[in-house]
């Protein structure tokens, strides 16, 4: 295991954590003994997972509404995307598993391996507290997330006034029209308006997440 604390760059102060989270169930089932194994940590690997990446995206991704963040996060901790990133530290090669799921090949199937890695989030999590899990996690999931931005609108109003300039003349306005629920959470609704005709309307916590859905409903309205 001291080759997997090099390769993820932790050292733990309780190396049984480790052991444990990479013990399945099908080899302390087959060593008969009253053996720890790692499901009871991939549960709180995969809360731990999620409120890390779920901060992360909040803060790093502001123009997202919670349905486009819910779709992010769903796509960082799916099992897809925890068994390619276990791949990028060979997580299944440390895997203490029976002779028998060895051999019918429980170190590369991505069940086994993501759970794996859900458990080692855990274990460092209970060793190092969370800003340790953050490190080790965000580790992973920071490059997949810029990707995903490089790849979508960063700035739905700016894609859309650089499409709208292409046409001189052409003016475009946001217009609040309306707006409900205490101070403390409160919710805007914009329209965005092309030479007084409405292209798209939006809402949102804030006058600027309102006008960003709205240039987004028009953009889609344009076919961008």
């Amino acid at each position: 295991m001291k080759d997997l604390q090099e390769t993820i760059g932790y050292t733990f102060k309780n190396p049984a954590l480790l052991t444990e989270a990479m013990t399945h169930s099908s080899y302390a089932h087959e060593q008969h003994k009253n053996m720890k194994y790692n499901e009871r940590l991939e549960f709180l690997g995969d809360a731990v997972l999620s409120i890390v990446v779920s901060d992360y995206i909040y803060k790093h991704c502001p123009n997202l509404p919670e349905g486009e963040l819910t779709k992010l996060r769903a796509s960082l901790v799916c099992e897809k995307s925890l068994f390619d990133f276990a791949k990028q530290i060979d997580l299944g090669s440390y895997l203490r598993l029976s002779n028998g799921e060895r051999r019918n090949g429980g170190a590369k199937r991505p069940s086994i391996v993501s759970d794996a890695f859900e458990a080692l989030i855990a274990a460092i999590y209970l060793d190092g507290g969370m800003e340790a899990a953050r490190r080790h996690i965000l580790r992973f999931v920071v490059p997949e997330i810029e990707q995903h931005k490089n790849h979508s609108f960063k700035d739905y109003k700016t894609a859309l006034q650089e499409i709208i300039q292409k046409n001189p003349g052409e003016k475009l306005e946001y217009r609040l029209i309306g707006s409900s629920g205490p101070d403390h959470d409160k919710h805007f609704k914009v329209e965005v308006c092309l030479n007084s005709n409405v292209i798209g309307r939006g809402g949102g916590r804030s006058k600027k997440e309102a006008e960003q859905q709205a240039a987004r409903e028009a953009l889609e309205l344009m076919g961008y």
